[in-house]
């Protein structure tokens, strides 16, 4: 089998601009925030971002890399509002489409069969289902019920994170949810997973059951060995969230100065310079 092992580096390499990239994780939880911050690094640019969104969201936005925003909401959870990406909404610096949570899922669900859309009533009656964007069908049978036919969400890669993985590319959470990250994976062309540590196949298991096997490795082409590569957010049960950092990542949307020196100080270094400053902070 494949040895797929990469860096952070290798996997921002495999990307382009105005790519779509989904990624996984949920609100401020177990995000790829090493590969995000990569990413943030990087010279790419105009890219739409599909998530339930975090900080992932947040510091793209703040680094200039988003264009759009496909979105079920982009929250810090202790701090309902993420203020970077609230920020770059006041400004009109990105465009967004904001989803209801289970109208995002079907998306990436339509994606991942390759289907054009699915049926949903979610969304019904409201403003969620903007007339520029969606269109409603009706059922064949007897029923005749209108329905949101919610388009695919085809992604030209996906990013997630998890506890172990293989240098194949399976993955394993041992958290108590595995959020979406599999239907994130199957929805792109390309998917990268980071992890916490890297096992032989026959450490997987063990450690969280078979249910726990969350990714295979026929739908990843990179695998990033990544310690604290979802820091600041959760990564149960090896972390919780870091709420210290999250409060000074947050004051960094303050003022163009202050994320000035944040950025300077967690973000243009690499990720052992990363675990460092996190360290003596």
């Amino acid at each position: 089998m494949t040895d797929k092992r990469m860096t952070e580096d290798d996997v921002v390499a495999q990307l382009c601009d105005g790519m779509t990239i989904g990624i996984g994780g949920w609100g401020s939880r177990r995000k790829p925030m090493s590969l995000v911050r990569a990413i943030a690094r990087s010279r790419l640019k105009a890219l739409t971002i599909v998530s339930y969104g975090g900080p992932d969201v947040g510091l793209l936005c703040a680094a200039g890399k988003v264009k759009k925003v496909v979105y079920g909401f982009v929250s810090l959870d202790s701090i309902p509002l993420e203020p970077h990406f609230r920020a770059a909404r006041e400004r009109g610096a990105i465009d967004v489409l904001e989803l209801d949570e289970g109208m995002l899922q079907w998306g990436l669900y339509a994606a991942a069969l390759r289907l054009p859309f699915l049926p949903t009533r979610a969304g019904l009656g409201s403003d969620v289902v903007r007339p520029d964007v969606f269109r409603t069908v009706r059922s064949p049978y007897a029923d005749e019920e209108e329905l949101v036919a919610v388009p695919a969400l085809l992604l030209d890669v996906a990013l997630v994170h998890m506890n172990r993985a293989d240098a194949h590319g399976n993955a394993q959470y041992l958290g108590p949810d595995p959020y979406f990250d599999d239907l994130f994976c199957a929805a792109a062309a390309r998917s990268f997973v980071s992890c916490e540590r890297i096992v032989s196949t026959g450490e997987l298991e063990p450690a969280g059951g078979i249910a726990s096997l969350l990714i295979s490795r026929m739908v990843v082409e990179g695998v990033v060995e990544a310690q604290l590569g979802a820091h600041f957010t959760t990564c149960e049960p090896d972390y919780g969230r870091d709420e210290t950092f999250l409060r000074e990542y947050a004051a960094s949307a303050e003022s163009a100065e202050a994320w000035s020196a944040f950025k300077a100080k967690y973000v243009d270094v690499d990720a052992a310079e990363y675990r460092r400053a996190v360290g003596a902070r």
